[in-house]
């Protein structure tokens, strides 16, 4: 199976299917943010507004504070979370990378080569 970068999407051509399969990188972000969002402890995702605006609209949106690079069929991914207090911040980010790691490649095929996690805050 080759991989071909497109700016917005991987290209996964499936060589004897005689096919290929596009996929947006806006989906890769979306599947990694509903993967933080099942880990026990990560209270909620922070994207570019304040936390505390984010908690008091309750938006939940799968790919505010997720950012997700794909070249050559390789994954980097950051994510932003609030941690819920009272939970271990190693073992939730810990929990958040094996997660998200193994969500995207059972998915979509693609190599994961990291997952940075950023604690933005703790949801009292």
């Amino acid at each position: 199976m080759s991989k071909e970068v497109k700016q917005d999407s991987v290209t996964l051509s499936a060589g004897e299917l005689n096919g290929e399969l596009k996929i947006a990188n806006e989906v890769v972000t979306i599947i990694a943010g509903l993967a933080a969002t099942e880990v026990e402890g990560v209270a909620s995702l922070v994207g570019n507004a304040t936390h505390e605006t984010i908690a008091k609209l309750g938006m939940r949106s799968l790919s505010k504070g997720v950012g997700v690079t794909v070249e050559n069929g390789v994954v980097n991914a950051s994510i932003s979370i609030m941690i819920q207090y009272g939970y271990s911040v190693p073992e939730v980010s810990a929990k958040v990378q094996e997660r998200v790691k193994a969500s995207i490649e059972n998915m979509t095929g693609l190599h994961v080569d990291s997952v940075r996690v950023t604690i933005a805050g703790v949801n009292m």
